[in-house]
């Protein structure tokens, strides 16, 4: 009874502990981002958009585009890819948390310069 007990509130434990450390997680814009890349790679951000595009189920996961209104899409830093289990619709606004993945190669020809991967998605 006392590892159920116990197995229970590690359980409890481990489902909270993710959103209280996405909730500490700093907030950037899709530019910003890009901007402060390197010094963010493997930090867990927060951004705030809406979704322009999403392609849902590939490789286990759910790839969610996210644009702010901050960069150029000249530049290439106006949008971000956001990985999740979590999805939303193209058109909704939503928070999404993450960690930041510098170059992110899945493979056949798949090769991401810049990721927000394992995110939470909360559509707003």
């Amino acid at each position: 009874m006392r590892n159920l007990l116990a197995t229970a509130a590690l359980g409890f434990v481990a489902l909270t502990a993710l959103p209280a450390f996405a909730a500490d997680a700093p907030q950037k814009t899709v530019a910003a981002l890009y901007q402060e890349q390197a010094a963010l790679s493997g930090r867990m951000v927060s951004v705030q958009g809406k979704v322009v595009k999403a392609n849902n189920g590939i490789m286990g996961r759910n790839f969610v585009h996210v644009q702010d209104g901050s960069g150029e899409a000249g530049a290439g830093n106006n949008n971000l890819i956001v990985t999740s289990q979590d999805t939303a619709q193209v058109g909704q606004q939503v928070a999404v948390s993450g960690k930041v993945t510098l170059n992110r190669d899945f493979g056949s020809g798949y090769t991401y310069p810049l990721l927000l991967e394992e995110a939470s998605i909360a559509v707003k």
